[in-house]
């Protein structure tokens, strides 16, 4: 009979910041979020808080800045496009649009329903407001895919009308 295989210690080689989980564990959370919230699906959650913690270990290696140090909205937002060109590429609008996330506000959103549940922390200076004029996900997503028409019309000129 095989065994199920069995999970290592996750929060090995996790950086220790801000974001602790509180009295409930983050699965808890997102399942109580979701009870009162419906907007977002558990992975949109799920990849917010796996884009936190990319943004603090590509924080640490650039500056050797302490991980535990507070993430503003702004720095969540760009280590959010970052992480989600890096796991999703052409299809990131696609896969928010799926989980519901569809602009940068519900970014900010979802860091408020974590940071009500008690798994996330906030600043006095943290607000939905600071998530609200992020990017526009069409340039921050869609933009970095696109073939330069320039090239296309040097190739073909019949492929784009010049």
């Amino acid at each position: 009979m095989a065994r199920e295989p069995r999970c290592r210690n996750p929060a090995r080689g996790r950086p220790n910041f801000p974001v602790t989980m509180q009295a409930i564990g983050f699965q808890e959370a997102v399942e109580k979020i979701l009870a009162e919230d419906k907007r977002y699906q558990a992975e949109a959650y799920s990849f917010l808080r796996d884009a936190l913690e990319t943004t603090l270990k590509r924080r640490k290696k650039a500056t050797r800045k302490d991980p535990s140090a507070h993430v503003s909205g702004a720095e969540l937002l760009e280590g959010f496009r970052i992480h989600a060109l890096q796991e999703c590429g052409p299809m990131t609008v696609t896969v928010l649009e799926y989980w519901g996330v569809k602009t940068c506000e519900d970014i900010g959103q979802m860091v408020f329903n974590l940071v009500n549940a008690g798994v996330f922390g906030k600043t006095d200076e943290d607000t939905v407001e600071s998530f609200r004029h992020g990017y526009d996900f069409q340039d921050a997503f869609v933009k970095p895919f696109r073939p330069d028409p320039t090239n296309l019309s040097e190739s073909d000129p019949n492929i784009v009308g010049t």
